[in-house]
């Protein structure tokens, strides 16, 4: 008797396992369902590899004699293989098990329907649940995470957030039975309640398999295969976590745009998952737009993921919905902080998760998405999350004023404000300084030193080597009015200009009186030497551009050459002087150099 499979049976082994059974069975393999198989193998998804591996046991069986196989059938065109989802293989299959006479063997529901109704004798093979062991096994009321490697021991997290200890298992998971829990996974995926595969792409799939968020990553992606599985240890309200009555009143009737910050495991989601329920119990409307969709919220909140691969999309989709709040969970691209900021400016009122290591860090990863005097309309609250505690709560708030540090009048300009919320104290300042946009904490100045200053020096002094074409520019900023400029005496003409013109425009740009004086040049002056080694070369850091520099080993006088337009000389390790110069640094030998006048005599080996 012919048989025809599907992919279905062939995926799930469900196929030799029935066929093994018959005596003199033809298996007639459509060469569409072998072209579908390779094009998601080459795409990189688990199934596909599954089924390479079910058609080469099948080809085994047919080796020994005990099922005969013939491929029939054409190649199907390129866009029936990326419209296989809408049916155009199924179709192919079903016909060439039609025109041979041979019994149709499926484990879809659908084709199995199809085949009937077009008079096709079909067997449908319910696929059953495989005896293998189960990712949830590894779980337990603690486990908030388990991560699986071929050939390796699992590894499992246990611990609420801020109290994560990792452990590893005393036996080794080998390959098979990686990939039988892999396809395990994506079965249960695909037909389980509250289950879906939100993402497979080349060499990685995600699944949401209830509240556990599963990736399976294969090579090329990864150097070897595994499964990361994570889930929500805990799940908390709002009243857990004991917010100040003060914060608790700006999230009720002031906060719109909110951030939620932290590094990750901090437990940023579950208290997210904590104040989107609170707003829902508000008599909120309250939809997420998350990327795999992994929040643990109640059914009365939408959940919507990505439309078509495209955030923007889902925004857009949301405007019409007219909710109350959205989370955006969790933003890590420029067009997802474009979109949380289209939706906040549309009204809606905004979470966003981000990861940060400082709270202030999360309101900067703003700076350059969108414009400066809009950022306080976009987030007006922060909420620092470590060890899954609020540990600080920030504001925003847009002033004219004089930036800290500063007291001159005309330096006045549009500052952002960002204040510590329960201490009511400003912590940073964001304007803009001359073309840079800086992000300058206040009122944390170690030694008198202002921050400003530093930042303000660095600049100028990369102006100042740009209108010279000099490295030799030393900046002193020694007052909120004064900077003190020394180059040598040759850019001295030049820094002041026909009739001071040059250094009044310098005063007028940054604000600020100039006094020029003499720097000593570095000529002749012995200098210790900034080493590095990368990707076997030396690199010496002489500081000067296009210069003549002699090279020194405790003292003695080892090679002279010319540092290049990066003010660097380079030697190669595989040289003769490289490997010299190489030697000596391990001996802990001290390296100098001298910048000269003089030609270069021996030129280093680049």
């Amino acid at each position: 008797m012919d048989y025809v499979p599907d992919t279905s049976v062939i995926v799930s082994g469900k196929f030799r396992e029935y066929i093994v059974k018959k005596k003199d069975a033809r298996v007639i393999l459509p060469e569409a369902m072998i072209a579908e198989i390779e094009h998601q193998a080459n795409e990189g998804r688990s199934i596909g590899f599954t089924a390479l591996e079910e058609l080469k046991k099948l080809r085994e069986l047919s080796n020994s004699g005990k099922i005969y196989i013939d491929i029939m059938g054409n190649r199907p065109m390129e866009w029936q293989i990326k419209n296989a989802h809408s049916g155009e293989i199924d179709n192919i299959i079903r016909n060439l098990a039609l025109d041979n006479g041979a019994t149709l063997v499926t484990g879809d529901h659908i084709q199995s329907i199809i085949a009937s109704i077009k008079g096709i004798n079909v067997i449908y093979i319910k696929d059953e649940e495989k005896d293998v062991k189960d990712i949830q096994e590894f779980f337990d009321e603690n486990t908030s995470s388990v991560h699986l490697k071929a050939g390796m021991k699992p590894l499992i997290k246990t611990g609420k957030p801020g109290e994560v200890v990792l452990k590893e298992l005393d036996y080794i998971v080998p390959y098979g039975e990686l990939e039988k829990i892999a396809y395990n996974i994506v079965q249960r995926g695909k037909f389980e309640d509250q289950s879906f595969i939100e993402m497979d792409m080349f060499g990685a799939t995600v699944i949401q398999l209830k509240n556990l968020r599963i990736v399976i990553t294969r090579p090329p992606f990864s150097d070897i295969m595994e499964i990361t599985a994570v889930r929500p240890v805990v799940k908390t309200s709002i009243e857990d976590y004991q917010l100040d009555k003060r914060v608790m009143d700006r999230l009720q009737n002031k906060a719109y745009g909110i951030l939620v910050s932290g590094s990750p495991g901090a437990g940023k989601s579950t208290f997210v998952t904590a104040l989107a329920e609170y707003y829902a119990s508000m008599s909120k409307i309250v939809k997420t737009m998350e990327k795999p969709r992994d929040l643990q919220v109640n059914d009365s909140i939408t959940q919507y993921t990505s439309l078509e691969g495209d955030m923007e999309k889902t925004g857009d989709i949301l405007l019409l919905v007219r909710e109350d709040y959205t989370v955006f969970d969790e933003m890590r691209v420029t067009s997802d902080f474009k979109v949380y900021s289209d939706l906040r400016l549309a009204g809606v009122g905004m979470i966003g998760v981000v990861h940060s290591t400082r709270a202030v860090d999360a309101i900067q990863r703003f700076v350059g998405r969108i414009e400066l005097g809009l950022i306080p309309q976009v987030v007006d609250t922060v909420l620092f999350i470590d060890g899954g505690k609020v540990s600080q709560v920030l504001t925003t708030e847009y002033q004219i004023k004089i930036p800290y540090g500063l007291n001159q009048e005309d330096l006045a300009r549009p500052v952002i404000v960002i204040r510590d919320f329960l201490k009511n104290k400003p912590v940073s300042e964001i304007y803009t300084f001359g073309d840079q946009v800086v992000v300058i904490p206040v009122g944390n100045e170690k030694n008198g030193a202002n921050p400003l200053f530093a930042l303000a020096a660095s600049k100028i002094r990369d102006d100042m080597m740009r209108l010279l074409d000099t490295d030799h520019v030393d900046v002193q900023i020694v007052s909120e009015g004064r900077v003190i400029i020394k180059v040598p005496d040759a850019k001295i003409p030049r820094l002041i200009g026909r009739k001071g013109e040059t250094v009044t425009g310098l005063e007028k740009s940054y604000g600020l009186k100039i006094d020029v004086d003499t720097l000593s040049d570095d000529v002749n002056v012995m200098q210790d030497a900034i080493i590095e080694i990368k990707n076997k070369t030396i690199f010496i850091d002489v500081g000067s551009r296009n210069r003549p520099v002699k090279l020194y080993v405790d003292g003695i006088a080892m090679l002279s050459a010319r540092s290049s337009s990066k003010g660097m000389i380079k030697l190669r390790m595989n040289s003769d002087t490289g490997n010299t110069v190489y030697k000596y640094i391990k001996q802990g030998k001290k390296l100098q150099y001298m910048v000269t006048d003089e030609p270069e005599l021996n030129k280093s080996t680049n």
